[in-house]
């Protein structure tokens, strides 16, 4: 009985509570985690043609507004003479994060142009025979930072074989297939009306602790229970964008692993309900259909020989993976609940879109000499058909399948 009981859960303990690495809880900060072992692929197959979606890479903090905010709280408290040492370091911190980030505000730093030259390098030397007198596309958003994963990329291709045609564009024009969230109307009104405002903001009162934010003052009523959480929040933000910029630092000196993973759920949570299909609405997800439209419609030319390219770069944002990611319906990026408590549990931001993200679509041609397509997430390959654990599947049976994930109007 004594064994028994030592094995259940302590009394009170939340079934849905994360435990993940610190590291992990950086979110969708997290710097990209490069693959040990690149994919192979059978002698039977000869890859003819690579689509690939791709987040910039790791950036400076996309704006100075928390940074601010942070910064405004610590200085108050300072003023009322109620800051913390730990308060104290904080501020001096924030301010030197301020410093560096003028006039680089959401830039490209040097991480993440090394994120964008290695999956290059990679994609290289995994498919050298497309490089080598072949043709690449690449078009970006029109976002600084996606310019410049976009050319660190390419460069590094023609660094490496300088008999490479590439094609570069950025720019609004773009912006249909790399930021629909800023152009396809129906999700334009749909984030305005914040449907999703309600579920989270129940589950950020319920789980977004005040406690790192009450280890910054001496005074414990300093500020109220809500308050405290808003600003661990805001303390949060600033500090797990750190590791992109290439700054080192101890988390665990300002949070628990369990605050971390609370306010990384937080954090999840927000980006699953605003990016992502739900039970509340597939509008978020149906913004990427156009995107998927494009892959399958390219893809398609590869394979009739009418495709002048032999690879389709694209860069843009952790916001257009993730509904492309959902609309495809991938493993680990597709989640439907009514209970949004579970959602830290299968759905992860830092698995989905970490910084330099990508979703690559390999054609191969067998040696019968039918095609193939291998999906790969992150550089990693994964499963396309649902209840099936194969990872090379016939085109036609994969553009079916891709077909029947996009809305009635759009399936050609």
């Amino acid at each position: 009985m004594l064994l028994a009981l030592i094995c259940l859960p302590a009394a009170g303990a939340d079934p849905t509570a994360t435990d993940y690495s610190v590291t992990d809880c950086l979110g969708s900060a997290k710097p990209y985690p490069a693959p040990e072992d690149p994919a192979v692929y059978p002698d039977s197959l000869t890859p003819v043609f690579v689509n690939h979606v791709g987040r910039h890479g790791a950036r400076f903090l996309s704006s100075a507004k928390t940074t601010v905010d942070l910064t405004s709280a610590l200085v108050h408290a300072d003023s009322a003479g109620v800051l913390s040492p730990l308060g104290q370091e904080l501020l001096r911190l924030v301010n030197y994060v301020a410093d560096i980030s003028h006039n680089r505000w959401g830039a490209l730093d040097s991480l993440g142009m090394a994120e964008q030259r290695g999956i290059a390098s990679r994609m290289f030397l995994a498919y050298p025979k497309l490089f080598i007198g072949g043709k690449v596309n690449a078009i970006s958003s029109y976002a600084p930072r996606c310019v410049m994963s976009m050319y660190e990329f390419t460069h590094q291709l023609a660094r490496l074989n300088n008999k490479v045609e590439i094609y570069t564009s950025s720019g609004a024009q773009n912006s249909p297939l790399m930021r629909p969230f800023d152009v396809d109307k129906a999700y334009v009104e749909w984030a305005k009306e914040k449907p999703w405002e309600e579920s989270y903001n129940m589950f950020f009162e319920t789980t977004a602790p005040a406690s790192p934010a009450r280890k910054l003052f001496t005074k414990a009523d300093f500020l109220t229970s809500q308050e405290a959480a808003d600003l661990s929040w805001t303390e949060y933000k600033v500090l797990v964008g750190l590791p992109a910029m290439g700054l080192d630092i101890d988390l665990e000196k300002y949070f628990t692993k369990e605050e971390l993973n609370s306010l990384w759920a937080c954090e999840n949570l927000g980006h699953y309900l605003r990016r992502t299909a739900t039970t509340l609405s597939v509008e978020p997800a149906l913004i990427a259909s156009d995107l998927l439209l494009n892959l399958i419609n390219t893809t398609d030319q590869a394979v009739a020989g009418s495709m002048p390219f032999n690879v389709e770069l694209r860069f843009g944002h952790a916001e257009t993976l993730m509904p492309l990611l959902s609309l495809m319906r991938l493993p680990g990026c597709y989640y439907m609940t009514n209970y949004f408590d579970t959602v830290a549990m299968h759905w992860k931001d830092f698995d989905v879109v970490p910084m330099a993200a990508n979703l690559q679509i390999v054609l191969f041609r067998t040696g019968k000499g039918d095609y193939c397509v291998r999906v790969d997430l992150n550089e990693k390959p994964v499963r396309l058909i649902p209840n099936s654990d194969r990872v090379y599947i016939p085109w036609q049976e994969a553009r079916e399948y891709l077909v029947r994930c996009l809305p009635l109007h759009l399936q050609p």
